[in-house]
């Protein structure tokens, strides 16, 4: 596409179409839970179960070597999506979860030692601090936590304090999913690796809005999942650097991952294969294809320019709300916009605003140790995707208006 047209795009998701139970017409502020899917999608899923279905790498019929072809061209795609230098460098997971799982117990597990230390950042994800935490109970290291400022930017010169000859790995987030602030990646890259210490970049909320390239940016590690970018659920990428991801051992056992098999001894497959045990969600990468496919057609710059100018927008409406209270106010935001509204619970204005048919995500957001460190109890969230319109965000505003009034 030429021309960002957000009524022609808009005609693609059938989603949108959708009422609800009070004939509402659905306005979906939840993007950063999970994006829908346009029908170029939904049709390339279908078309494999209708007439390509087969296990891959196992046969020599005509559907398994389609199949086959399938699945290795969407890891084609991801790689010049991303721009690593190498397919085996794009492993297929279920999604940021697993990936960052892999890497604990791949890469981390059997080198990490009594009082070596992983850092991570007060933003994070639960999927980027529990792996972390299981991963430091069972080897005796330590987790380090980047603090926050009250804007929520993460303070970086205690980062640089927290970096030491005991720091075995950085894993932070790019893009925080519950207020919105986006970390100083490439700084944090060249910091820690002027102290040969590796970094794992959760990109779970940035692939869908940002141009990633793993190259420019010299991570070790990149993570993200099909389903916030447009793509399936169950389907998501681990990037690592090859000369990393071939000295790892694989992470589970079972078929794929393997070259030979005997009572006596196993050889493992090589790169990317032996991270892949099992029968992979072969519909989920081609379905994972076809988002990449569908964004790089209308261009992330064209998407990244708009989302832009409604982010902004909607900030502005939104916060000029009277009893308004916005958590999160770093000096550079994406897409997402968490707010209290008065003393109402979230849940509440929530409820009111699902009533209108919008749709935004209420609670903790996974990221319960930053809800502490504000001292609240969760948010109102509303997310951002390139299919909203400044029209749904003033029928925001005015269901935000109506729930203070039922409210209070």
């Amino acid at each position: 596409m030429n021309e960002f047209n957000i009524h022609r795009i808009r005609e693609d998701f059938p989603i949108l179409t959708r009422r609800n139970f009070n004939n509402k017409q659905l306005i979906y502020f939840d993007n950063a839970a999970t994006t829908q899917k346009p029908k170029q999608v939904i049709e390339t899923i279908v078309n494999y179960y209708k007439n390509i279905n087969s296990n891959v790498h196992r046969g020599v019929h005509f559907l398994s070597e389609e199949a086959t072809t399938k699945f290795e061209e969407a890891r084609e795609k991801v790689k010049q999506f991303i721009n690593a230098d190498y397919s085996e460098e794009i492993i297929f997971v279920r999604g940021t979860t697993e990936a960052i799982n892999l890497v604990a117990n791949s890469f981390c597990k059997n080198k990490l030692n009594e009082n070596d230390e992983i850092i991570i950042s007060s933003l994070e994800h639960h999927s980027n601090i529990v792996p972390w935490q299981m991963l430091c109970e069972c080897t005796g290291a330590k987790l380090k936590v980047i603090p926050i400022d009250s804007n929520g930017d993460i303070i970086f010169e205690e980062f640089i304090k927290l970096l030491s000859e005991k720091t075995r790995l950085v894993a932070i987030t790019h893009i925080s999913n519950a207020i919105g602030t986006v970390n100083p990646i490439e700084e944090v890259i060249k910091t820690a690796h002027s102290k040969s210490i590796p970094v794992l970049i959760d990109g779970a909320q940035s692939i869908q809005h940002k141009k990633i390239d793993v190259k420019k940016l010299d991570c070790d590690f990149f993570a993200f999942s099909g389903h916030k970018v447009y793509g399936p659920t169950g389907i998501g990428i681990l990037y690592g650097k090859k000369e990393l991801l071939e000295n790892m051992p694989p992470y589970q056992g079972g078929g794929e991952m393997i070259q030979s098999v005997s009572f006596e001894k196993t050889t493992y497959n090589t790169l990317p294969y032996k991270f892949e045990a099992g029968t992979p969600n072969i519909a989920g990468a081609v379905g994972l294809a076809s988002a990449l496919d569908y964004i790089t057609q209308i261009g992330l710059d064209n998407i990244a320019t708009y989302e832009r100018e409604i982010f902004e927008f909607a900030t502005e409406k939104i916060q000029d709300i009277d009893g308004i209270k916005i958590i999160g106010t770093a000096k550079e935001k994406a897409n997402i916009i968490s707010f209290l509204l008065n003393n109402l619970h979230p849940y509440d204005v929530g409820a009111i605003l699902d009533n209108e048919g919008i749709a935004v995500r209420t609670g903790l957001h996974c990221a319960e140790p930053l809800m502490k460190i504000f001292s609240i109890n969760g948010t109102v969230r509303v997310s951002l995707a390139f299919y909203n319109t400044k029209e749904e965000i003033l029928k925001l505003v005015e269901a935000i208006n109506k729930a203070k009034k039922l409210l209070t």
